[in-house]
């Protein structure tokens, strides 16, 4: 029964509203130093991050290091270092993952519709290395009305000086 309870809410956490994704242009950085073959990201990422930056898996929910994470400065992509969030855009949504209610700046973060799973739901992805970070949902409880929810593993953190 624990574990049919533990499913549902896991299913739970990964519905979507059925939105659309914006048109986002890809942030305008240099790519010459990014690995340029899988074999090269596999080299360069933990197995973990390679699983879930390169083949769009997702952290079990309420294990990653970022989830009540409140120190002050910006969330990177563990990829590549692009400047992804800010933590004065991160709030508790209570569902298991790091939530954000906007990116730092426009076009750091590509938007694709996905289908998988049997449902319909907005991937995020880094604009610079193409890397999964996650899902953005419409239901998050701050003016933007978005919640970026996003895979503790795939950010890196930079503190503010």
């Amino acid at each position: 029964m624990k574990s049919f309870f533990v499913s549902c809410i896991v299913f739970l956490c990964f519905q979507a509203c059925g939105q659309r994704p914006k048109d986002a242009a890809q942030a305008n950085i240099p790519m010459k130093d990014l690995p340029k073959s899988e074999a090269e990201w596999k080299a360069k990422l933990t197995p973990d991050e390679y699983y879930i930056l390169r083949q769009k898996g997702t952290e079990r929910p309420f294990t990653g290091k970022f989830v009540m994470h409140s120190e002050k400065g910006v969330y990177t992509c563990r990829g590549c270092g692009a400047h992804l969030f800010s933590s004065n855009s991160k709030f508790d949504a209570h569902c298991g993952w790091p939530s954000f209610d906007k990116e730092i700046k426009a076009g750091v973060i590509k938007e694709t519709v996905d289908n998988s799973l049997g449902m319909r739901r907005v991937e995020i992805t880094c604009g610079k290395c193409g890397g999964h970070l996650g899902h953005i949902f419409d239901d998050g409880p701050t003016e933007t009305g978005l919640r970026y929810c996003v895979n503790s593993v795939s950010l890196s953190f930079e503190a503010s000086k």
